[in-house]
C-alpha cells in the first residue's frame, strides 16, 4: 500500500499496490465517470435504527495523523439535520383515514338533516291544506280537463246535430215555475236552412254555411200572440256573427224575411204567414237564434210592445240559450259553456224588426 501525502491540502489519499489483497478483492465497484469527488473526506455519521453488517474484504488500515491539527469536519451540503422524530408510513396512513371517517360522517349528519326538515315541511303543508273528501252530485256539469276544452263555437267541437225533441220535447213549453205554459202547436226541423227564410236572408244564410234549422210554433199562455222560434246552425262563431249583422238591414231594405210556420188549416196560424211581425236574433256559439211574433188577429204590434219583448225574450234568452244551448254546453254534446249571447244593442234578447210582414 503506497500513501501519498498532501501537507498543503492536509488531505490524504492511498492507492493499493498491485498484487495486495485489496487489489484482488476491491472494496466496492470502481468510481464512477465524471469529475473527480472532493479530496476532503466526508464525514461518517452513524444513522438512527440502521445495522451494521460484518464487510467480507478486510477493512483497510487506519491513515497516519495528520501533520497539523485537522479542521473539524464540515457539514456536508444539501443534508440537513432536524430534531424532529420521523413520521412513520403508517401514521400518516392512519391520519388520512381518520380524516376521511371524519368527512363521511359529517355529510352523512347534515344529508339527515335535510332528509328531516323535507319530512317536516310536507307534514306540516298536510296540516295546513286538509283535502276535503268529494261529494257525488248527480246533477253537477263534468269538470275534466277534456269537457273544459270543448265548446260551442264550432261545429268541429260540437258535431251532434239538433233534433226537434231537444228544442221542444213537449207538447208544452214551461220557462219558470208558478208561471203558465207555452202550447208547442208544430215542430220542424231540415236541412235546408231556405225554408224558414226568404230573399237575401236566405241566400245569406246558405253562403254562410247553415246547413240545420229545427223550429216551431208556439201559442202564447194567455192566447194572444202566436210565435215561430228556432236554431239556424252555421259553421262556427264568426260566420253566425256576420249572419246577425247582416240580418239588419236587409229586413229594412225589404231584402228578405224570416217566415213563420203554420201549424195547419182552421187553428188560426194562418196569420204568420201575413200578418205584421216583430223578429228578434242573437248568436251564441256557431247557432242563430231567432223567433217571430204576431197577433192573433193579425194585427200590427206598436212599437215598443212591452208584451211583445217579454215573448221574445222568453225565447229566444231563456229557452233557446239558456236551455237548449246551456244544457248542450254543459253535459250535451259540447260539454262546456261558452261565452253569453251576443245580439243587437238596445233590445231584449237580439234586434226587433218594427211590423215586418211574415210571408
Amino acid at each position: 500500500m503506497v500513501y501519498r501525502y498532501e501537507s498543503d491540502e492536509d488531505a490524504f489519499e492511498e492507492y493499493p499496490e498491485p498484487g495486495s489483497d485489496l487489489s484482488v478483492l476491491g472494496a466496492g465497484p470502481p468510481p464512477p465517470a465524471g469529475p473527480s469527488p472532493s479530496r476532503f473526506p466526508t464525514p461518517s455519521l452513524p444513522r438512527a435504527n440502521q445495522l451494521s453488517l460484518p464487510s467480507s474484504s478486510p477493512p483497510p488500515p487506519p491513515p497516519p495523523p495528520p501533520t497539523r491539527a485537522e479542521a473539524p469536519p464540515a457539514t456536508p451540503r444539501g443534508h440537513v439535520y432536524s430534531s424532529a422524530s420521523p413520521i412513520e408510513p403508517s401514521a400518516r396512513r392512519g391520519g388520512g383515514r381518520l380524516w376521511q371517517v371524519l368527512i363521511g360522517g359529517a355529510a352523512v349528519l347534515v344529508l339527515l338533516a335535510l332528509c328531516g326538515l323535507g319530512a317536516a315541511a310536507l307534514l306540516d303543508n298536510r296540516d295546513q291544506q286538509p283535502q276535503a273528501t268529494p261529494t257525488f252530485q248527480p246533477n253537477a256539469a263534468p269538470t275534466s280537463a277534456a269537457a273544459q276544452r270543448l265548446t260551442l263555437d264550432s261545429r268541429d267541437t260540437d258535431q251532434a246535430p239538433l233534433t226537434a225533441k231537444e228544442l221542444f220535447p213537449g207538447k208544452e213549453l214551461k220557462l219558470n215555475d208558478g208561471q203558465p205554459s207555452y202550447q208547442v202547436l208544430k215542430t220542424q226541423s231540415s236541412a235546408s236552412c231556405a225554408v224558414a227564410a226568404t230573399g237575401e236572408v236566405a241566400d245569406l244564410l246558405v253562403r254562410l254555411g247553415c246547413n240545420q234549422i229545427v223550429r216551431a210554433t208556439l201559442r202564447t199562455p194567455d192566447g194572444d200572440h202566436l210565435v215561430t222560434t228556432g236554431l239556424f246552425n252555421l259553421t262556427d262563431k264568426v260566420s253566425a256573427e256576420r249572419a246577425r249583422d247582416r240580418i239588419r238591414p236587409l229586413l229594412d231594405e225589404r231584402q228578405g224575411r224570416f217566415r213563420g210556420l203554420t201549424a195547419g188549416e182552421g187553428d188560426g196560424t194562418d196569420v204568420l204567414a201575413s200578418a205584421p211581425a216583430r223578429v228578434g236574433w242573437q248568436v251564441r256559439g256557431h247557432y242563430l237564434a231567432y223567433a217571430l211574433v204576431v197577433q192573433k188577429d193579425g194585427a200590427a204590434i206598436k212599437a215598443g210592445d212591452a208584451k211583445v219583448g217579454e215573448i221574445l225574450f222568453d225565447m229566444i234568452e231563456l229557452h233557446l240559450s239558456r236551455g237548449v244551448l246551456q244544457q248542450r254546453a254543459d253535459g250535451g254534446s259540447a260539454g262546456q259553456p261558452t261565452a253569453a249571447p251576443t245580439g243587437s244593442s238596445g233590445t231584449q234578447g237580439g234586434s226587433i224588426d218594427d211590423e215586418l210582414p211574415g210571408n
